[in-house]
């Protein structure tokens, strides 16, 4: 009879010395999540409200609800230095107890009353720590927006223990309300993240309202705060009995991205609605291009959703927009609740469907308000890679429209019972994305279910795709296993086409990983195929994790650091935190590849440091690979780019910034023009202009052009060396004559490509 095991973490930490580095976030397992947005002015067509987001409503800053006692309003500094708390019941000695013993040792101590009246007096001291005010709220993770404006929101996600922050991330959200990208920001906000995560982290309530804004961030510092503060309204243990909602301008999105709300509210009411059509691309719709139909859908629902809010009934004549606009008020009103009673902690969740030996299917999605707004599906093959277009046609044809549906039906997993119909021709990955969402809701739950692994089977590939393995697991123990190898050329061999030899190697490998699971021993003179099948079967378990890791699964591209010849590019495919594949490669200053005109030693380096990183397979694995002879800097050039790529895959970033620190390249798209950027503190500071032949060599100052060497002097000699340069946010063209503004236009072409090169 086979034997179960049991998956316990323990067995995991046996496979650290082994090469397919299968400890890595298969088994870490920690809840993490998502990211930021514009400082602008808003515009004054979509200001939905009056009231600046300069500073938190008056509720939340000035007199911070979060009451001393369970009934919030009740004093007026609930969180009254709970750091004092831990201090008063850390040290009750502090009350000198040492003065009260020698008082009671010496019975000449009765004969001086003074001396009596001393001891007896300090003692009170220790009635302080019976005094300590109860921590009023409760551990856990909250998420809470600021006040809305045209350009989006702040947000934060505090992570509270014993009444202080002990984790925050810190959100600029776009109009959709999903946090973006650090540099698609106003650039005054880029070095506001990191300065205003270190001011909060630590603080109680109260510490958190006094912390100084960000100069050149003021509204966006301010807003942060905000979301801090209503994150710990939210925190209380006993919310406030006189208020339902947070008083201010709260925005919501419907998860198909038609209309955004903005609704106004005070304490226990709703005040005023404004209703925005989105444009497909989720950015606001400029008011003077409305269409007749918009404004028209726009003057019948609005009444409806400010007499009944999220209770409204659809407006005849407009069913579709009354839908999409009444998902959206909903949305604001959740963002507005104190008692927000969301199943879901907010954030970025990947999981997988049902594996088959064909491939798997894949959702990545973004949950708010127990909400899903955002869903990307992926088919994966039989080596777990993204197929893309490769994958069937009926499948890659299904995939548009299942997004859709997801969005439309899939909104809110109260209903998620009734499922989303399938596609025809796609049945079995319709399932598995069904299937895919549905656990990743389960991820982001508040209260975990049982079990650290889902029931069900599910694929594992070792970081080499040597072995495919399909694990079934009920009640966290595998209760069977299928393995299979893959041959040279990349594809499974059939189970009738395996030889005498690898049948019972197959054989031995699946006895031994039922029996030890990923603490096999090596089938000697099959190490490498055994360090292959515990590497698969702990993808296979970190596929069927409940937790969510800490980096996306996917492919991403990044720069080492460039110079007069050229860059270093790494393409790194991540799963479950580890490397799956990756493509080296040199390029010119054109930024395309050299291929065999690259340094000879630089073309041997490359496959070398390509079988070492996939071996190491680690983000930092590859960092204690040894550089190859000869080809020294390519080496750290492409050990650095493999690290910023794992950067951009972080699901929470470590450290939020625009860019890289470093130096990269970009091309105009003709190729002619290549600027070089220098980026320190994590904005650009410094850029060279370098123009280039048809062969992509940098052309010397002899064979330039009056115009070009204005271009290249205007945007050289603006260089800071320290800070911000004046192109490196929103260059724009420039130029006294027509050449000028030619050459002009495509050195910005070049600076935002290496921006994008250098951009987190």
């Amino acid at each position: 009879m086979k034997k179960l095991f049991s998956l316990t973490i323990s067995a995991a930490l046996l496979l650290a010395p082994f090469a397919y580095t299968i400890n890595a976030p298969a088994l870490k397992l920690t809840v993490d999540a998502v990211s930021a947005a514009s400082e602008e002015a808003p515009a004054a067509t979509a200001k939905p409200a009056a009231k600046p987001t300069a500073k938190p409503t008056p509720k939340a800053t000035a007199k911070p609800k979060p009451t001393a006692k369970p009934t919030p309003k009740a004093t007026a500094k609930p969180t009254a230095k709970p750091a004092a708390t831990p201090k008063a019941t850390a040290k009750p000695a502090t009350v000198k107890p040492a003065a009260t013993a020698k008082a009671t040792a010496k019975p000449a101590a009765t004969a001086k009353p003074a001396a009596t009246a001393k001891a007896t007096a300090k003692p009170v001291a220790t009635a302080k720590p019976v005094t300590v005010k109860e921590n009023v709220y409760k551990d856990g993770v909250y998420v809470a927006y600021g006040n809305a404006y045209s350009k989006g929101t702040e947000g934060a996600k505090v992570t509270i223990k014993d009444g202080k922050i002990a984790d925050l991330e810190l959100m600029r959200t776009s109009p959709k309300l999903i946090d973006r990208n650090v540099r698609d920001n106003y650039s005054g906000v880029w070095v506001a993240y990191g300065l205003m995560k270190d001011k909060l982290l630590g603080k109680t309530r109260d510490g958190a309202a006094a912390v100084d804004a960000v100069s050149g961030a003021t509204r966006s510092s301010n807003g942060w705060k905000l979301s801090v503060d209503r994150a710990f309204e939210r925190a209380l243990k006993v919310k406030p009995a006189d208020a339902t909602y947070f008083t201010g301008d709260h925005m919501g999105i419907d998860p198909e991205g038609k209309y955004a709300v903005f609704a106004t509210f005070d304490e226990n009411s709703l005040t005023a609605v404004k209703l925005y059509p989105l444009t497909a691309a989720g950015d606001f719709v400029d008011e003077k291009n409305y269409t007749a139909e918009q404004t028209a859908a726009i003057a019948a629902i609005t009444p409806a959703l400010l007499a009944k809010g999220s209770s409204a009934q659809a407006v005849p004549g407009f069913e579709a927009e009354s839908r999409a606009a009444i998902n959206a008020f909903w949305d604001a009103e959740q963002n507005a609740t104190i008692n927000n009673t969301s199943a879901y902690i907010d954030g970025f969740y990947s999981s997988y469907g049902t594996a088959r030996s064909v491939g798997v299917e894949r959702a990545d999605i973004i949950i708010r308000n127990g909400k899903l707004v955002d869903v990307k599906l992926y088919r994966l093959g039989t080596n777990l890679i993204d197929r893309g277009a490769t994958a069937y046609a009926e499948v890659v044809k299904a995939n548009a429209p299942m997004t859709a549906k997801l969005l439309a039906n899939g909104s809110y997993i109260a209903n998620y019972d009734e499922k989303v119909d399938g596609i025809s021709g796609a049945t079995e990955s319709s399932h598995g994305w069904n299937q895919a969402v549905e656990r990743a809701f389960e991820k982001a739950l508040k209260v975990p279910t049982e079990g650290q692994y889902f029931d069900g089977k599910f694929a594992g590939v070792d970081n080499q795709s040597k072995i495919l393995l399909l694990a079934d697991i009920e009640a966290d123990e595998v209760t069977g296993l299928t393995l299979s190898l893959f041959g040279t050329d990349g594809k499974l061999i059939a189970d009738a086409k395996l030889t005498a030899e690898q049948k019972t190697l197959v054989d031995q490998l699946k006895a031994g990983l039922l029996d030890k699971g990923v603490a096999l021993a090596d089938v000697t003179g099959q190490e490498a195929l055994t360090a292959a099948a515990r590497a698969a079967l702990a993808d296979a378990l970190a596929n069927a994790s409940k937790v969510q890791g800490e980096y996306k699964d996917g492919t991403f591209t990044a720069y080492g650091d460039a110079y007069d010849k050229g860059t270093n590019k790494a393409d790194v495919t991540l799963r479950n935190g580890k490397i799956v594949n990756v493509v080296l490669s040199r390029v010119g200053m054109n930024m395309v590849d050299l291929g065999k005109a690259a340094y000879a030693e630089v073309q041997k380096a490359i496959p070398q440091l390509t079988a070492s990183f996939l071996a190491a397979g680690t983000r930092e694995g590859v960092q204690e690979v040894d550089a190859v002879s000869g080809a020294t800097s390519s080496s750290n050039a492409l050990k650095a780019a493999v690290d910023r790529a794992y950067g951009k895959a972080e699901v929470e970033e470590a450290h939020k910034a625009a860019y890289f620190n470093g130096i990269f390249i970009g091309a105009s798209t003709d190729k002619s023009v290549n600027v070089m950027v220098t980026v320190k503190n994590n904005v650009p500071v410094a850029m060279l202009v370098y123009y280039l032949d048809a062969n992509g060599k940098v052309k010397t100052p002899e064979y330039l052009t009056a115009a070009q060497l204005a271009v290249k002097s205007e945007i050289e000699s603006t260089s800071t060396g320290n800070s911000l340069h004046k192109y490196g946010y929103k260059a724009a063209a420039f130029g006294a004559n027509d050449a000028e503004k030619a050459v002009s236009a495509k050195a910005v072409e070049a600076i935002k490509a290496a921006l994008e090169a250098a951009g987190k």
